[in-house]
């Protein structure tokens, strides 16, 4: 379970607060999106443009850091630094996943720039970097193979994937949700890859993800992702009871609804 620019359903997106709440409804990963600031920093925000998240205006690369983590990104929140985030999530044992954001704004050195913040909180292992630019993607896996990588991508490919993921020497296909299916995540499966797609937040999509065997779903709402996995497991261990159990457990049930209703003990 990844949650998508942390709890975003919930909090601000990006931000240390929604990362947390991420975390606190059940996310197992947390993703997030960088961009380099005019003096060099990577800092966490979705857009190139500072508008529709913050009460800045203009572009993200124009500003320096210290004009940037002046700004609110929503709710008093400060904009945060990649550095930041890990520093956060190795103390919460927490995996990071990590956009690059390149295109329609190209950062040159931004991937160089994420390997040296990974090697410098000793975070290479923890994290998955992720991007749109495929080359970005390559280029990380090149600087350091030890870094899990992944390629997303809004279609269907003939080969599920697989070739766009071989030609980046990546780990893992991030598909848009709606072009998913069980024999493409098989077929990517059998290439030994991960398949992780983000998704809505509706119900019966993410029952469509879970039962076609992903291994990851990126969602802005943890708690409604989490109540669907825990129905998804129930469910499953109820046709896999033998039926003598099932009335062994129905007995029981029923047993302490009436102790329950008599004022029994508890």
């Amino acid at each position: 379970m990844v949650g998508h620019r942390g709890a975003m359903g919930h909090c601000p997106e990006n931000t240390m607060a929604s990362f947390e709440r991420g975390l606190e409804l059940g996310a197992d990963w947390i993703e997030l999106d960088v961009h380099l600031s005019a003096d060099g920093a990577l800092v966490v925000i979705h857009d190139e443009t500072l508008d529709r998240t913050t009460n800045g205006h203009g572009l993200v690369r124009e500003h320096t850091l210290a004009e940037l983590k002046a700004l609110d990104a929503g709710d008093g929140q400060p904009i945060p630094t990649l550095d930041q985030v890990l520093v956060w999530a190795h103390s919460r044992n927490a995996i990071v996943d990590i956009e690059i954001k390149n295109a329609p704004l190209y950062y040159e050195g931004i991937e160089e720039a994420v390997v040296a913040c990974l090697n410098q909180h000793d975070m290479t292992e923890e994290v998955i970097v992720i991007s749109f630019d495929h080359a970005s993607v390559a280029r990380v896996k090149e600087l350091e193979p030890r870094v899990a990588t992944g390629v997303l991508y809004a279609c269907r490919p003939t080969d599920a994937g697989i070739g766009l993921a071989r030609a980046a020497g990546a780990d893992a296909v991030l598909p848009h949700w709606a072009y998913v299916t069980p024999s493409d995540v098989a077929a990517a499966h059998a290439a030994g890859l991960s398949v992780a797609p983000g998704s809505l937040n509706k119900t019966e999509v993410l029952r469509q993800l879970i039962a076609s065997g992903v291994d990851a779903i990126g969602t802005n709402h943890p708690d409604i992702l989490r109540d669907v996995l825990a129905s998804a497991a129930n469910a499953a261990r109820s046709k896999d009871e033998p039926s003598s159990d099932k009335e062994t457990s129905r007995r029981g049930n029923v047993s302490r609804s009436n102790t329950s209703a008599t004022g029994g003990s508890k």
